[in-house]
Protein backbone atom coordinates (compact mmCIF):
# COMPACT_ATOMS: atom_id res chain seq x y z
CA UNK A 1 0.00 0.00 0.00
CA UNK A 2 3.03 2.46 -0.49
CA UNK A 3 0.68 4.14 -3.17
CA UNK A 4 -2.11 4.56 -1.31
CA UNK A 5 -3.67 8.01 0.18
CA UNK A 6 -5.09 7.72 3.56
CA UNK A 7 -6.93 10.68 4.97
CA UNK A 8 -7.99 10.73 8.68
CA UNK A 9 -10.95 12.14 10.12
CA UNK A 10 -10.85 12.81 13.81
CA UNK A 11 -11.89 16.63 13.99
CA UNK A 12 -12.56 16.63 17.93
CA UNK A 13 -12.36 16.85 20.92
CA UNK A 14 -8.90 16.83 22.49
CA UNK A 15 -9.44 13.77 24.62
CA UNK A 16 -10.53 11.80 21.36
CA UNK A 17 -7.84 13.31 19.08
CA UNK A 18 -5.20 11.74 22.01
CA UNK A 19 -7.28 8.34 21.57
CA UNK A 20 -6.32 8.34 18.34
CA UNK A 21 -3.31 9.00 18.22
CA UNK A 22 -1.97 5.46 18.39
CA UNK A 23 -4.11 4.28 15.75
CA UNK A 24 -2.23 6.86 13.51
CA UNK A 25 0.64 5.30 14.35
CA UNK A 26 -0.30 2.17 13.82
CA UNK A 27 -0.65 2.77 10.31
CA UNK A 28 2.48 4.98 9.39
CA UNK A 29 4.38 2.31 10.85
CA UNK A 30 2.44 -0.84 8.83
CA UNK A 31 2.64 1.87 5.47
CA UNK A 32 5.43 4.04 6.00
CA UNK A 33 5.99 5.00 2.47
CA UNK A 34 1.68 5.99 2.13
CA UNK A 35 0.92 9.88 2.63
CA UNK A 36 -1.53 10.34 5.77
CA UNK A 37 -2.78 13.49 5.98
CA UNK A 38 -5.20 14.32 9.22
CA UNK A 39 -8.38 16.56 9.12
CA UNK A 40 -8.61 18.34 12.62
CA UNK A 41 -10.28 21.31 13.57
CA UNK A 42 -8.40 24.58 13.74
CA UNK A 43 -8.40 25.05 17.47
CA UNK A 44 -6.92 21.35 18.07
CA UNK A 45 -4.15 21.34 15.65
CA UNK A 46 -1.60 22.61 18.22
CA UNK A 47 -1.86 18.90 19.18
CA UNK A 48 -0.85 17.78 15.92
CA UNK A 49 1.72 20.29 15.61
CA UNK A 50 4.94 18.16 14.05
CA UNK A 51 3.44 14.84 14.47
CA UNK A 52 5.81 12.54 11.96
CA UNK A 53 2.97 9.69 12.30
CA UNK A 54 0.97 12.33 9.59
CA UNK A 55 2.53 13.67 6.22
CA UNK A 56 -0.33 16.74 6.26
CA UNK A 57 -2.37 18.46 9.47
CA UNK A 58 -5.48 19.55 7.71
CA UNK A 59 -7.10 22.57 9.45
CA UNK A 60 -11.02 23.14 9.05
CA UNK A 61 -13.21 25.90 10.70
CA UNK A 62 -16.23 24.47 10.11
CA UNK A 63 -17.78 28.17 11.65
CA UNK A 64 -16.05 29.49 8.42
CA UNK A 65 -18.23 28.20 5.80
CA UNK A 66 -15.51 29.58 2.75
CA UNK A 67 -13.03 27.47 4.83
CA UNK A 68 -14.98 24.65 4.67
CA UNK A 69 -15.80 24.84 0.95
CA UNK A 70 -11.43 25.24 0.18
CA UNK A 71 -11.26 22.59 2.48
CA UNK A 72 -13.30 20.30 0.49
CA UNK A 73 -11.23 21.47 -2.84
CA UNK A 74 -8.46 20.91 -1.17
CA UNK A 75 -9.41 17.02 0.26
CA UNK A 76 -10.64 16.29 -3.34
CA UNK A 77 -7.50 17.60 -5.09
CA UNK A 78 -5.71 15.03 -2.77
CA UNK A 79 -7.43 12.25 -4.67
CA UNK A 80 -7.15 9.73 -2.02
CA UNK A 81 -7.90 5.98 -1.86
CA UNK A 82 -8.61 5.65 1.55
CA UNK A 83 -11.04 7.45 3.79
CA UNK A 84 -10.98 6.57 7.79
CA UNK A 85 -13.80 8.29 9.56
CA UNK A 86 -12.84 7.90 13.26
CA UNK A 87 -15.55 10.57 14.40
CA UNK A 88 -18.42 9.71 13.01
CA UNK A 89 -20.45 11.95 13.25
CA UNK A 90 -23.17 13.36 10.51
CA UNK A 91 -20.11 15.99 9.37
CA UNK A 92 -17.46 13.80 9.31
CA UNK A 93 -19.34 10.82 7.36
CA UNK A 94 -20.29 14.17 4.85
CA UNK A 95 -16.41 15.22 4.69
CA UNK A 96 -15.27 11.84 4.06
CA UNK A 97 -17.95 11.48 0.76
CA UNK A 98 -16.95 14.59 -0.40
CA UNK A 99 -13.45 14.04 0.05
CA UNK A 100 -14.20 11.31 -3.12
CA UNK A 101 -12.38 8.98 -2.00
CA UNK A 102 -13.41 5.24 -2.98
CA UNK A 103 -13.31 3.36 -0.01
CA UNK A 104 -14.67 5.01 2.98
CA UNK A 105 -13.77 3.19 6.28
CA UNK A 106 -15.84 4.02 10.19
CA UNK A 107 -17.77 2.21 12.81
CA UNK A 108 -20.91 0.79 12.40
CA UNK A 109 -24.72 2.34 13.26
CA UNK A 110 -24.59 0.43 16.39
CA UNK A 111 -21.29 1.68 17.43
CA UNK A 112 -21.55 5.21 16.08
CA UNK A 113 -22.99 7.94 17.93
CA UNK A 114 -24.75 9.07 15.32
CA UNK A 115 -25.96 6.02 13.30
CA UNK A 116 -26.70 7.35 10.38
CA UNK A 117 -23.11 8.78 9.71
CA UNK A 118 -22.58 4.93 8.83
CA UNK A 119 -24.69 5.02 6.06
CA UNK A 120 -22.28 6.91 4.08
CA UNK A 121 -19.36 4.59 4.48
CA UNK A 122 -18.12 1.86 2.12
CA UNK A 123 -16.89 -0.54 5.00
CA UNK A 124 -18.25 -0.68 8.69
CA UNK A 125 -16.31 -1.71 11.44
CA UNK A 126 -17.62 -2.90 14.86
CA UNK A 127 -15.25 -2.87 17.82
CA UNK A 128 -14.42 -5.91 20.04
CA UNK A 129 -12.07 -4.88 22.46
CA UNK A 130 -12.35 -2.32 25.81
CA UNK A 131 -11.02 0.63 24.98
CA UNK A 132 -11.68 3.69 22.81
CA UNK A 133 -8.01 3.34 21.79
CA UNK A 134 -7.88 -0.25 21.02
CA UNK A 135 -11.41 0.56 18.87
CA UNK A 136 -9.58 3.57 16.88
CA UNK A 137 -6.90 0.76 16.52
CA UNK A 138 -9.29 -2.19 15.34
CA UNK A 139 -10.51 0.51 12.70
CA UNK A 140 -6.95 0.90 10.81
CA UNK A 141 -6.17 -2.71 11.52
CA UNK A 142 -9.18 -3.76 9.09
CA UNK A 143 -7.78 -1.95 6.18
CA UNK A 144 -4.02 -4.51 7.00
CA UNK A 145 -2.63 -2.03 9.58
CA UNK A 146 -0.58 -3.45 12.83
CA UNK A 147 -0.31 -1.70 16.12
CA UNK A 148 3.70 -2.97 16.73
CA UNK A 149 3.02 -0.62 20.01
CA UNK A 150 0.78 1.77 21.27
CA UNK A 151 2.27 5.13 21.14
CA UNK A 152 0.95 8.62 21.65
CA UNK A 153 3.39 11.43 20.23
CA UNK A 154 2.53 14.78 21.65
CA UNK A 155 4.74 17.54 20.48
CA UNK A 156 7.25 19.51 22.54
CA UNK A 157 7.89 23.26 22.25
CA UNK A 158 10.33 24.85 23.72
CA UNK A 159 8.75 28.24 23.98
CA UNK A 160 5.74 26.71 25.84
CA UNK A 161 7.84 25.13 28.41
CA UNK A 162 9.73 28.22 29.12
CA UNK A 163 6.71 30.37 29.08
CA UNK A 164 5.29 27.83 31.36
CA UNK A 165 8.96 28.07 33.60
CA UNK A 166 8.28 31.66 33.68
CA UNK A 167 4.92 31.59 35.23
CA UNK A 168 5.55 28.63 37.73
CA UNK A 169 8.80 30.86 39.02
CA UNK A 170 6.95 34.25 39.04
CA UNK A 171 4.36 32.54 41.85
CA UNK A 172 7.54 30.47 43.79
CA UNK A 173 5.80 27.16 42.18
CA UNK A 174 8.34 24.40 41.47
CA UNK A 175 6.17 20.67 42.85
CA UNK A 176 3.00 20.99 42.35
CA UNK A 177 -0.41 19.01 41.41
CA UNK A 178 -3.01 19.88 38.62
CA UNK A 179 -6.81 20.17 38.95
CA UNK A 180 -9.13 20.33 36.32
CA UNK A 181 -12.64 20.96 36.85
CA UNK A 182 -14.45 21.72 33.92
CA UNK A 183 -15.38 19.35 31.39
CA UNK A 184 -17.63 19.07 28.28
CA UNK A 185 -20.67 18.23 29.93
CA UNK A 186 -21.58 19.32 33.51
CA UNK A 187 -23.04 15.50 34.36
CA UNK A 188 -19.54 14.07 34.38
CA UNK A 189 -18.00 16.64 36.34
CA UNK A 190 -17.24 16.32 40.15
CA UNK A 191 -18.42 19.62 42.32
CA UNK A 192 -16.08 22.76 42.09
CA UNK A 193 -16.43 23.02 46.18
CA UNK A 194 -14.98 18.71 46.13
CA UNK A 195 -11.46 20.51 44.31
CA UNK A 196 -11.63 23.10 46.73
CA UNK A 197 -11.21 20.74 49.40
CA UNK A 198 -9.15 18.20 48.11
CA UNK A 199 -6.66 21.76 47.22
CA UNK A 200 -6.71 21.97 50.76
CA UNK A 201 -5.85 18.24 51.61
CA UNK A 202 -3.12 17.57 49.34
CA UNK A 203 -1.70 20.44 50.43
CA UNK A 204 -1.05 19.27 53.73
CA UNK A 205 -0.65 15.86 52.63
CA UNK A 206 2.49 16.31 50.04
CA UNK A 207 3.06 20.19 50.54
CA UNK A 208 3.30 20.80 46.60
CA UNK A 209 1.49 23.60 45.12
CA UNK A 210 -1.55 23.39 43.39
CA UNK A 211 -2.84 24.54 39.59
CA UNK A 212 -6.03 25.21 38.57
CA UNK A 213 -6.09 24.15 34.88
CA UNK A 214 -9.28 25.24 32.45
CA UNK A 215 -10.17 25.93 29.26
CA UNK A 216 -12.11 28.56 27.53
CA UNK A 217 -15.34 30.05 29.43
CA UNK A 218 -14.20 28.40 32.72
CA UNK A 219 -12.12 30.96 34.39
CA UNK A 220 -14.88 31.55 36.94
CA UNK A 221 -15.20 27.67 37.63
CA UNK A 222 -11.33 27.40 38.16
CA UNK A 223 -11.74 31.01 40.53
CA UNK A 224 -14.60 29.39 42.08
CA UNK A 225 -12.44 26.40 43.10
CA UNK A 226 -9.61 29.05 43.73
CA UNK A 227 -11.88 30.41 46.35
CA UNK A 228 -12.42 27.69 48.31
CA UNK A 229 -8.94 25.95 48.09
CA UNK A 230 -7.26 27.98 51.31
CA UNK A 231 -3.70 29.09 52.02
CA UNK A 232 -1.57 28.68 49.44
CA UNK A 233 -4.11 29.52 46.96
CA UNK A 234 -3.39 27.55 43.46
CA UNK A 235 -2.73 29.07 40.51
CA UNK A 236 -5.31 29.92 38.06
CA UNK A 237 -3.80 30.87 34.63
CA UNK A 238 -5.36 30.16 31.35
CA UNK A 239 -2.86 28.18 29.00
CA UNK A 240 -2.68 27.59 25.24
CA UNK A 241 -2.77 23.73 24.43
CA UNK A 242 1.72 23.69 23.74
CA UNK A 243 1.68 25.20 26.84
CA UNK A 244 -0.66 22.74 28.88
CA UNK A 245 1.23 20.47 27.14
CA UNK A 246 4.27 21.66 28.83
CA UNK A 247 2.79 22.30 32.15
CA UNK A 248 1.69 18.87 32.23
CA UNK A 249 4.44 17.09 31.80
CA UNK A 250 6.13 19.03 34.71
CA UNK A 251 2.92 18.00 37.09
CA UNK A 252 3.38 15.23 40.24
CA UNK A 253 -0.22 14.62 39.79
CA UNK A 254 -3.10 15.25 37.74
CA UNK A 255 -6.47 14.91 39.23
CA UNK A 256 -9.76 14.97 36.58
CA UNK A 257 -13.09 14.13 35.40
CA UNK A 258 -13.48 12.09 32.46
CA UNK A 259 -11.86 15.26 29.74
CA UNK A 260 -9.52 16.02 27.16
CA UNK A 261 -6.40 16.81 29.93
CA UNK A 262 -7.09 13.88 31.97
CA UNK A 263 -6.40 11.88 28.57
CA UNK A 264 -3.33 14.30 27.70
CA UNK A 265 -1.91 13.66 31.09
CA UNK A 266 -2.16 10.22 31.17
CA UNK A 267 -0.84 9.74 27.49
CA UNK A 268 2.06 11.51 28.49
CA UNK A 269 2.57 9.18 31.19
CA UNK A 270 2.10 12.11 34.39
CA UNK A 271 0.47 9.97 37.46
CA UNK A 272 -3.56 10.42 36.96
CA UNK A 273 -6.57 10.18 39.22
CA UNK A 274 -9.76 10.21 36.95
CA UNK A 275 -13.10 10.68 38.80
CA UNK A 276 -15.78 9.01 36.64
CA UNK A 277 -19.39 8.51 36.65
CA UNK A 278 -22.15 8.20 33.84
CA UNK A 279 -18.99 7.35 31.21
CA UNK A 280 -17.60 3.53 31.35
CA UNK A 281 -13.80 3.68 32.64
CA UNK A 282 -13.25 0.34 30.55
CA UNK A 283 -13.81 2.54 27.37
CA UNK A 284 -13.26 5.74 28.01
CA UNK A 285 -11.14 5.93 31.13
CA UNK A 286 -7.00 6.98 31.10
CA UNK A 287 -5.31 4.24 28.78
CA UNK A 288 -2.16 4.12 31.29
CA UNK A 289 -2.67 0.51 33.52
CA UNK A 290 -1.06 2.39 36.10
CA UNK A 291 -3.72 5.24 36.54
CA UNK A 292 -6.31 4.81 39.30
CA UNK A 293 -9.88 5.62 38.14
CA UNK A 294 -12.64 6.78 41.32
CA UNK A 295 -16.41 5.33 40.70
CA UNK A 296 -19.17 4.96 42.78
CA UNK A 297 -21.87 4.36 39.44
CA UNK A 298 -23.74 1.02 38.94
CA UNK A 299 -24.54 -0.33 35.68
CA UNK A 300 -27.54 1.90 35.01
CA UNK A 301 -25.34 4.80 36.08
CA UNK A 302 -23.67 4.33 32.75
CA UNK A 303 -25.66 6.56 30.86
CA UNK A 304 -23.55 9.06 28.60
CA UNK A 305 -26.12 11.53 28.98
CA UNK A 306 -25.02 15.11 28.33
CA UNK A 307 -26.84 16.74 31.77
CA UNK A 308 -26.51 20.52 32.59
CA UNK A 309 -25.88 19.32 36.61
CA UNK A 310 -23.28 16.92 37.96
CA UNK A 311 -24.87 13.07 37.98
CA UNK A 312 -25.84 11.31 40.99
CA UNK A 313 -22.88 8.94 40.26
CA UNK A 314 -20.23 12.17 40.51
CA UNK A 315 -22.00 13.39 43.72
CA UNK A 316 -21.73 10.26 45.24
CA UNK A 317 -17.96 10.17 45.21
CA UNK A 318 -16.14 12.09 48.11
CA UNK A 319 -12.91 13.54 49.04
CA UNK A 320 -11.33 10.48 51.06
CA UNK A 321 -11.87 8.02 48.17
CA UNK A 322 -10.09 10.78 46.00
CA UNK A 323 -7.32 10.72 48.44
CA UNK A 324 -6.77 7.06 48.96
CA UNK A 325 -6.79 6.91 44.82
CA UNK A 326 -4.19 9.57 45.19
CA UNK A 327 -2.13 7.38 47.49
CA UNK A 328 -2.54 4.23 45.42
CA UNK A 329 -1.50 6.31 42.44
CA UNK A 330 1.54 7.89 43.51
CA UNK A 331 3.13 4.67 44.87
CA UNK A 332 2.77 3.18 41.27
CA UNK A 333 6.28 3.33 39.50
Amino acid sequence: MADERFLILRMGALGDIVHTLPAVAALRQSFPRAQIDWLVDSKWSPVLEGNPDATKIISIDRRNWRNVLATVRQLRAARYTIALDLQSLYRSAILARLSGAARRVGFGANYAREPAAALVYTEKVTPQRLHKVEHNIELVESIGAHAEEVRFWLPTSREAREHVDRILTAHAIDDFFVLSPGGGWASKCWPAERYGALHRALVDRYGWRGVISFGPGERALAEFVQGTAGSPEPLVELFDLPQLIALLRRAKLVVAADTGPLHLASALGTPVVGLYGPTDPARNGPFSKHDIVVRNASPEGTTYRRGKTPAPSMLSINVEQVLDAIARRLKTP
